[in-house]
């Protein structure tokens, strides 16, 4: 299960904080914050760009962080190939909501895109401040260009977007698949913690989750971690490039009418049908909880977070599952629908930037 490189899990935590190998000028791992239009930095030929889709809203956060590390993590499991082509890889961190700063994909600098989890409202227009919107009061005119942007990498073999949580819902509304429900004392209230979806009869049939089902005890139902506020309920039959893969389940471990995995069908990246647009109504990107306690524990003592925002957090890296079977599962689920579609994207990028720069080399000689 690729959630962790080979470099970490071998030498621990500690090894990364004093030597990591992407810190390398080739084959290394570079991180930039783009806060307003405009304010990318200048495309490198050596350097492969992965846009990192902050859909934050300046909010004290877990999720963003643990995206970075995901990517970085894949880079340092890639650096032979990396130093090989003379690539390095750069996150670029684009503040979509509240700095109105959204990538171009029309000159092909960006090949992966990730969305973030965020707070409020999945539609702009309705963060007032008020109940719901988690006092957010934002400027919407983003969320047209952001639906072009998706439907650019929609149109775009090469291109892939994977979106957790907000993004998510973003997505959904971008698909025109379901609209946010927020989740009443009818439903259970906010879901928080580790909870159970299931995989539907087309997750079975699909080439890359028929293996995840094959892993799973019953076949259908997982764990995953939750941090929501929102269902996102089918409007009517999905379109026909929209593959809907699973669903929330309630206490009683029912499935319900929530739709929690969806895939821009017929846009799978490579032979193991790895999907190329899915997004997940969860956060795999939290994967490894002890690293992301260690980092909770920081943003208290540097006084970045309130003590509600710390305890509701605490509790769900904290949280114990049904078993340690279970607990081998949250990594499993966030192979499946996470990390192994980022490092199939980006192998795949760094690729085609090889052969490229290669040909390019040859034809100067």
């Amino acid at each position: 299960m690729a959630f962790d490189c080979a470099h970490r899990a071998r030498l621990g935590t500690q090894e990364c904080l004093t030597g990591c190998p992407t810190r390398a000028d080739v084959g290394g791992f570079r991180f930039a914050r783009v806060e307003r239009a405009g304010d990318a930095p200048a495309a490198d030929p050596q350097v492969v760009d992965v846009a990192l889709l902050d859909m934050h809203h300046g909010w004290p956060n877990l999720g963003h962080e643990a995206l970075v590390d995901v990517v970085q993590s894949a880079v340092c499991d890639m650096r032979d190939e990396l130093v090989a082509a003379g690539l390095s890889v750069r996150v670029l961190s684009y503040d979509v909501r509240r700095g109105q700063a959204l990538p171009d994909h029309a000159h092909g600098r960006h090949a992966l895109y990730l969305g973030t989890g965020g707070p409020g409202h999945l539609d702009p227009r309705l963060n007032d401040g008020r109940d719901g919107s988690q006092g957010i009061v934002e400027d919407p005119s983003w969320e047209a260009p952001l639906f072009s942007l998706f439907d650019a990498i929609r149109d775009d073999p090469r291109a892939s977007l994977i979106a957790v949580c907000h993004s998510y819902g973003v997505m959904c509304r971008w698909l025109g698949v379901a609209e946010a429900v927020l989740r009443g004392p009818e439903r259970g209230g906010k879901s928080v913690g580790v909870r159970y979806n299931e995989l539907l009869p087309a997750a079975g049939d699909h080439p890359w989750f028929a293996r995840f089902a094959s892993e799973l005890k019953d076949g259908t139902r997982f764990p995953v971690l939750d941090n929501r506020l929102y269902d996102l309920v089918p409007t009517g039959d999905a379109p026909a490039d929209v593959r809907v893969l699973a669903v929330d389940t309630n206490a009683a471990g029912s499935p319900t009418d929530a739709i929690t995995m969806v895939e821009v069908a017929g846009a799978k990246s490579d032979a193991d049908g790895v999907p190329r647009i899915l997004g997940v109504n969860h956060h795999p990107e939290i994967v490894n909880r002890q690293r992301q306690v260690a980092l909770l524990e920081k943003k208290r003592a540097r006084g970045d977070v309130d003590d509600t925002w710390f305890n509701e957090r605490w509790a769900v890296l904290t949280g114990q599952v049904e078993d340690e079977i279970d607990d081998r599962l949250v990594h499993l689920t966030s192979n499946y629908t996470l990390m192994g579609p980022i490092r199939a994207a980006l192998h795949r990028d760094v690729r085609r930037r090889a052969e490229a720069r290669s040909g390019v080399i040859s034809s100067s000689r």
